[in-house]
């Protein structure tokens, strides 16, 4: 589904990535695991073409996307969901989510897929009219997440999504991952600090390190590696 081809970028003329190999299958959960400045959420930000690559190519189910404008890549399918969940905080809840839907004109599919978040939400429907800035952290992520599955996406990418929150809102929002997975079967791309949470929903992982993937195994070979996860990851 997503395939990142020998990717690099640049900061003001500084090297982020070098030359950066992903390719996630349709249905995956893969996580992308590494330290603070490793160039994990800079992945994301190419995927999307927010930071345009200065090598390499980037295809979205088969089609070239890195030439692309961001909001033509959100069309194909691509959601997400950033760090720090980032709502607008004096809009409500209900104007969060019909945002991740902007690009649906048919009132009838928009109402639907509120319908859908509410039956996964169900504290989400109590706080329409609510401004989301005066949610909990917990409940500002659960719209973060919301948000991102009203435009009905293909995948979405996570970035850093346990951030912040207490370690009982962290195991449910790893859960509502996985099942958004199984159950609504949306091919996720999941970036974090916290190798234990991300390995336990994820099939594969990725460890970058100072811009370069470092190995790429099955979930549960690197959960098993007490060198690899000392060496580079926290928690």
């Amino acid at each position: 589904m997503l395939e990142v081809k020998g990717v690099s970028t640049e900061y003001d003329g500084i090297s982020i990535l070098r030359k950066v190999n992903i390719n996630i299958d349709k249905g995956e959960v893969v996580c992308l695991l590494g330290a603070n400045g490793a160039g994990k959420t800079t992945i994301l930000k190419a995927i999307l073409n927010i930071v345009k690559p200065t090598e390499g190519e980037i295809y979205f189910q088969k089609e070239r996307i890195d030439t692309l404008n961001t909001h033509d890549i959100v069309k194909r399918g691509i959601a997400n969901v950033p760090e720090g969940r980032r709502l607008f905080p004096k809009m409500t809840v209900l104007e969060n989510l019909q945002l991740g839907a902007y690009f649906e004109k048919d009132k009838d599919k928009i109402g639907t897929r509120l319908e859908k978040i509410y039956e996964i939400f169900p504290v989400i429907k109590d706080r329409l009219r609510q401004e989301a800035g005066t949610l909990s952290g917990g409940e500002q992520a659960m719209v973060a997440i919301a948000r991102g599955m009203m435009g009905k996406p293909k995948m979405l990418l996570f970035d850093e999504p346990s951030l912040g929150l207490a370690p009982k809102i962290v195991d449910d929002y790893f859960s509502i991952i996985k099942m958004i997975n199984t159950e609504e079967k949306i091919t996720i791309l999941l970036v974090e600090q916290n190798p234990k949470k991300a390995l336990s929903v994820a099939s594969r992982g990725y460890i970058i390190q100072k811009g370069k993937i470092i190995l790429n195994e099955p979930a549960e070979e690197l959960i098993k590696s007490p060198i690899i996860m000392n060496a580079y990851l926290e928690n």
